[in-house]
């Protein structure tokens, strides 16, 4: 039988090779047009964020890098702590605050420090800028400073690096802060916000003056680039900005950097961009080395960092390869690469310690006492200096987290830099290309060759995650491999060989009709090839229950999601999947979905001389589902899905309904309207599962019941009980069990016209159980048919909806 199978397939490829080489390279430029077109690039983000989530393990605590992170600690602690806020103020602090950290890091024995924050305003008072500078003058440990850009900012003259670097600047002696004195707070702010251009300062007196080129010299950097230029710093203009010369739509524009205050130009060590880089979607996956604003080239702050420790006079972008002093490290051709985080949150990756704590371990010291630091946090280790604190607008998204630090990046790229040096890096594009062919040839001689029905239904499912496991074993060695790709060509060259397949089966009909029709009827020969496929339009009378359960105010629920309908999605995904599943083990048949409603059958298509109890101890299991899935989301939180079910019993038509394209194996009677009818019914009388007459008959020897009322249904002169089911035999505990006896009491009461006896007896019942809804329903409805007897009473309720 293998050999036989094994000659078919042969002779398959033999005769259609071709035409599947053809299919296959079709395909390939097909995904290949979409793939430059960017219309994979959502696929490609997702899978990419979901291979590095499960195939890179997170590396531990960094051994070169720790992070001085500015919490809602930090904020909430100095704010209360009146001898700060008298020194420092509150956010933005006063420079004061910085000279301080930096003055006890030093102490720590950091190897250098790396403010992600910039520094482009004065202080209200010129003193305490003068102050910091000197400080970072007199300290021996490197200091590294961020720097934005802006649109508005004003261009600076090509930086001249053969010429003599600009002197140190001398300013004047000042007055270094006491605890007595609250000097001016400064401004420091996050790279999301943008700064103003350079200025002269408001008292050339105070602070000396620094030139456009000493200022373009000290931010820019020797950046060596063969093969490509280095991304230009593009942005958007603010509403009602100029035209800038060459921009076609008005909208782009030229991004210059914001210089510093100029009394740091010669205290600082090196200045570097800190803008956001992120990808369409807003998340922070990739980095670049290196900008251009048409004049100059500015390094990244953590390659300004690297080159500055590795005392580099140039970085060098060349040949997929980035140079920084005598270390290398492999990057995308064009310059940048995708950053390795290691891990999840900042505090798995890095020592963070908060600013509170340095700020008080400089406090301690100055008094004569140990610090309080882990000095192992510290020593050696090129600290971060960054925010964390959701009011100081620093929070981006990573693969791994939704909410991360901005600091976060800066930190693993520096890392990276200092570290084991590997980044993440794309592989060939003639790799990609020359996979993508494989995997589409794969797929359509597959297909061809075999003409295996589950092989057919199964392909678009297997053909994705091959690939994903794929490019995950190639991304945990550091390269990124196309998904999305290889994937598109692949289901491409899949229909194409699905829709061959089904052409061939039209023909073999075709064959067969032609063949037969000599020696058969003609409407017998049809008639055989369509009873092959397809199920007969007929059906029959069979006693069923019917379960319908529905969510209470999902236009509510639903409301709250219409900007987010994905999670909507994904929450009704789970409601429907874990409500089906315990029905099923009862041996339900899903008739249909209905929005978050569920309709199911008992008792057919497969007999069930049980179908009744089988209905209720699947009503009492999708209860108990939903209770513990309301606990699960009210802790995530989410909305509640407090659903409510209606069952009743009864002899329905039930068959295939529909046409000759799409059947509907369902039932059709005044049962299944009943049914639906009873889970509506259950929010007048505040109950969750309500079982019609026929039900309890059938399985009153296996369930707990409430008698709830005599209800007449619209349309129909004949009255029925219905019951609200509350547990198994001998499941109920004893307080429901007095409460039930209770109830049918007032009911007694109720139904002979004596509403006023029975609301006190109710009165007394809802004082004793709070919670229980129908007595609630009950006595509101006797509280006023007391006030106004109704005419011709008889017990009955109408049920109209």
């Amino acid at each position: 039988m293998a050999g036989e199978t094994g000659r078919i397939i042969r002779q398959r490829w033999r005769d259609h090779w071709r035409l599947m080489l053809g299919i296959a390279a079709l395909s390939t430029v097909l995904s290949a047009l979409a793939w430059w077109g960017g219309w994979l690039d959502d696929l490609e983000r997702g899978a990419y964020d979901q291979a590095l989530t499960a195939f890179t393990d997170g590396r531990g605590l960094s051994p070169t890098v720790s992070v001085v992170v500015i919490d809602q600690g930090t904020l909430d602690g100095i704010r209360a702590n009146e001898r700060y806020t008298l020194n420092f103020g509150t956010w933005p602090y006063s420079r004061n605050l910085w000279a301080r950290v930096v003055e006890q890091l030093e102490a720590e024995g950091a190897r250098a420090i790396v403010f992600d924050a910039v520094m482009d305003e004065r202080s209200s008072d010129a003193s305490t800028d003068l102050a910091f500078a000197q400080v970072l003058r007199d300290t021996r440990i490197p200091f590294f400073l961020g720097v934005s850009t802006n649109v508005n900012a004003q261009p600076l003259p090509r930086a001249d690096f053969d010429a003599a670097p600009p002197s140190p600047l001398a300013p004047p002696p000042v007055p270094v802060a006491t605890p007595e004195a609250a000097p001016p707070v400064g401004e420091e702010t996050f790279p999301e916000e943008d700064g103003e251009a350079f200025t002269d300062t408001p008292d050339d007196s105070v602070l000396p003056a620094v030139t456009p080129e000493e200022m373009a010299r000290a931010l820019a950097f020797p950046v060596k680039v063969q093969g490509h230029a280095p991304p230009l710093l593009e942005g958007r203009e603010a509403a009602g900005e100029h035209h800038v010369p060459g921009d076609t739509d008005g909208t782009r524009a030229v991004r210059h950097p914001v210089p510093p205050i100029p009394v740091l130009v010669g205290a600082v060590d090196g200045f570097g961009l800190v803008d956001t880089e992120t990808d369409p979607d807003g998340f922070m996956r990739r980095t670049r080395f290196a900008y251009s604003d048409g004049v100059n080239t500015y390094p990244t702050l953590p390659v300004r960092v690297a080159a500055g420790l590795f005392s580099a006079e140039k970085v060098e972008l060349s040949d997929g390869l980035l140079r920084v002093g005598g270390r290398q490290y492999r990057v995308d051709a064009d310059g940048g690469a995708a950053m390795d985080y290691g891990g999840g949150p900042l505090h798995e990756r890095f020592h963070t310690v908060p600013l509170l704590d340095v700020l008080d371990g400089w406090v301690r010291r100055e008094n004569g006492q140990p610090s309080g630091l882990p000095r192992e946090v510290f020593r050696g280790k090129v600290v971060v200096i960054g925010g964390t604190a959701l009011g100081l607008g620093d929070i981006k998204a990573t693969s791994f987290l939704a909410e991360v630090p901005g600091v976060m990046k800066q930190a693993s790229v520096l890392d990276t830099l200092l570290g084991d040096g590997r980044f993440i890096t794309r592989t060939p594009l003639a790799v990609d290309l020359g996979l993508t062919l494989v995997v589409a040839l794969v797929s359509v001689v597959l297909l061809m060759t075999t003409r295996w029905t589950p092989l057919e239904i199964a392909w678009p499912v297997v053909l994705p995650v091959g690939m994903y496991l794929v490019a995950g074993l190639v991304l945990s060695k550091g390269w990124h491999l196309l998904t999305a790709l290889p994937s598109m060509a692949g289901l491409l060259a899949g229909v194409a060989a699905v829709a061959f397949n089904h052409l061939v089966a039209n023909r073999e009909t075709e064959f067969v009709r032609a063949a037969f029709s000599r020696f058969m009827e003609p409407k017998l020969v049809e008639q055989m090839i369509s009873e092959r496929k397809l199920p007969k339009l007929d059906g029959e009378n069979v006693e069923i229950s019917a379960f319908f359960s529905d969510i209470r105010g999902f236009s509510t629920f639903s409301e709250r999601f219409k900007e987010d309908p994905r999670s909507l999605v994904r929450i009704l995904n789970t409601y429907l999947t874990r409500v089906s599943g315990v029905l099923l083990k009862e041996g339900a048949c899903l008739d249909k979905y209905i929005g978050d409603a569920v309709v199911c059958l008992f008792g057919a298509p497969m007999r069930q001389d049980d179908h009744a109890v089988r209905a209720c101890r699947g009503a009492l299991a999708a209860k108990a589902e939903v209770d513990a899935m309301r606990e699960e989301f009210r802790a995530k939180g989410l909305p509640d899905v407090y659903t409510r079910i209606g069952v009743n019993s009864a002899v329905n038509f039930v068959g295939n309904f529909g046409s000759e394209q799409l059947f509907s194996y369902t039932a059709i009677g005044d049962g299944m309207n009943l049914a639906a009818r009873l889970e509506g019914a259950n929010k007048a009388y505040g109950s969750v599962i309500m079982i019609g007459p026929r039900t309890y008959e059938l399985a009153r020897e296996h369930i707990e019941v409430r008698e709830l009322d005599r209800v007449r249904v619209a349309g129909k002169t004949e009255a029925v009980t219905v019951y609200e089911l509350l547990a198994l035999k001998g499941g109920l505990d004893a307080r429901k069990r007095a409460t039930v006896e209770r109830y049918h009491a007032a009911l007694a009461l109720y139904r002979e016209g004596r509403f006023e006896e029975a609301a006190s007896a109710l009165e007394r019942l809802a004082a004793e159980d709070v919670d229980d809804g129908p007595t609630k329903a009950l006595l509101e409805r006797c509280r006023k048919y007391a006030e106004s007897p109704p005419p011709g009473f008889d017990g009955v309720a109408s049920l109209d909806k």
